[in-house]
């Protein structure tokens, strides 16, 4: 029987434990296709623009151990047919990603892909201080402002 795909998207800006965490959570239940933010949609939703950029990320995401394949988003804005395009048997969202899973729900209804699961990570990886990139981007800003 072959492995169950497991979708999970993000910025991935300044990779941290956080994100090996995801990865490796998703890992447990098939093998894992990320979707990584374009600049423009990292803008688009956040306000700013990663520091690193989108061929960066995803050089660093597809090279990771748990990753089968990554691919990086969309710039239109069209987020279902990047997940159609994939195709998942899961799509696993991250414990502070702000994707409302009614509304990601609801959007695959309409186009036919109500088999996909839909699940959010609900633990937070904490073992760290330093478990989001915003966090290590203050630290940064703190440190070489002073």
């Amino acid at each position: 029987m072959s492995k169950k795909k497991v979708m999970i998207a993000g910025t991935f800006d300044i990779v941290h434990p956080g994100h090996i965490f995801l990865i490796k959570e998703a890992a447990k239940l098939g093998d894992v296709y990320v979707v990584v933010s374009t600049d423009k949609n990292r803008e688009r939703y956040s306000g700013e623009p990663p520091i690193v950029p989108q061929e960066q990320r995803l050089e660093v995401i597809s090279n990771l151990k748990y990753v089968k394949k990554a691919v990086l988003g969309r710039s239109d804005n069209n987020t279902l047919k990047t997940v159609e395009e994939i195709n998942p048997d899961i799509i696993l969202l991250g414990p502070n990603q702000k994707y409302d899973l009614n509304v990601l729900k609801e959007g695959l209804n309409k186009i036919g892909l109500n088999r996909i699961e839909v699940r959010r990570l609900n633990s937070f990886y904490d073992k760290f201080e330093l478990n989001s990139s915003s966090l290590i981007k203050k630290k940064i800003i703190d440190t070489y402002t002073k």
